[in-house]
């Protein structure tokens, strides 16, 4: 079953920083904030948010991506660098806490949100991811030279471009995105230019982080959880390729007070289909229910 409701265009200044964003859902509904993947926008919940009957769901382009505003040239894009803001978004939109879903590097800042601000958190549901994967500690120095270098390569090129928005499709699903996701997230990541489409991405997050988690942060991080946490896999997603992140769930269920996790049939994008999205929103609606977080 389709589902439809026309998003509405948001726009907020924080920081020095300009976010844009969505929302779907009365203003006055149970409160969700939605924070989408790595190279992808608010958008990507354009499917799923029209079904959390009763939600007021807001979903920003982080920074960097979307309609949203680069960082300064000095400035960084590791998972923890949006956390100010976010929180001051919760409070700009005058709640007092709300529910965070987060779907692939999105769940991953959501949960870090979730463990540093707990207060400001009800509920966490990740979509496809959880926490990062964790790094060596040996490899600190090596990390950390691959930030700098590929930072400073990354500063100076330009925007990536593509004849037209059928070849910028064509490369998303050649990278494995589904022909409707691609063609979905292409209008909020392009802009149209003399020479075709550009990418409006910040090329500086195609860079590695300057720290990447150890096992005893992200194990910190799980353990900081306390607001009930809904950890919803795609069947042919993450896991099926990394065997570190299958094993995730597992753990997670050891350290996390309220965990709860299921599969659900679909790709990495499952969030973005009909079908999935309708079992994903139902499995969000029954958790947050029983939880008394609605």
């Amino acid at each position: 079953m389709t589902v439809t409701e026309t998003a509405r265009e948001r726009e907020w200044q924080i920081d020095g920083l300009s976010y844009r964003g969505l929302s779907w859902g009365p203003e006055d509904g149970t409160p969700v904030l939605a924070l989408h993947g790595w190279m992808d926008h608010g958008g990507s919940f354009q499917t799923l948010a029209p079904r959390l009957t009763g939600c007021h769901v807001v979903a920003p382009d982080l920074s960097g991506q979307g309609l949203s505003g680069h960082r300064a040239a000095h400035a960084t894009y590791n998972i923890w660098d949006d956390l100010p803001q976010l929180a001051a978004l919760i409070e700009r939109l005058g709640w007092t806490d709300c529910i965070v879903i987060g779907h692939s590097r999105g769940a991953n800042i959501a949960a870090l949100l979730a463990a540093a601000q707990p207060g400001k958190v009800r509920a966490l549901v990740a979509l496809d991811s959880l926490v990062p994967e964790p790094n060596d500690p040996a490899r600190f120095a090596e990390t950390l030279g691959a930030f700098v270098d590929e930072t400073r390569r990354r500063k100076g090129r330009p925007l990536r471009t593509f004849p037209d928005r059928a070849a910028y499709t064509k490369r998303r699903q050649e990278q494995g995105n589904a022909p409707r996701t691609s063609e979905a997230l292409a209008d909020r990541a392009l802009e149209t230019v003399e020479d075709g489409v550009r990418m409006r991405g910040d090329p500086r997050l195609f860079a590695s982080s300057a720290v990447r988690l150890t096992q005893a942060q992200v194990d910190a991080v799980l353990r900081a959880l306390r607001c009930p946490v809904l950890n919803i896999w795609a069947e042919g997603g993450v896991k099926q390729r990394r065997p570190q992140i299958a094993a995730l769930p597992a753990h997670a269920a050891e350290l996390v007070a309220i965990y709860e996790t299921l599969d659900l049939p679909g790709d990495h994008h499952f969030h973005m289909e009909d079908e999935a999205a309708g079992r994903i929103a139902a499995a969000v609606l029954d958790f947050l229910a029983r939880h008394g977080a609605v």
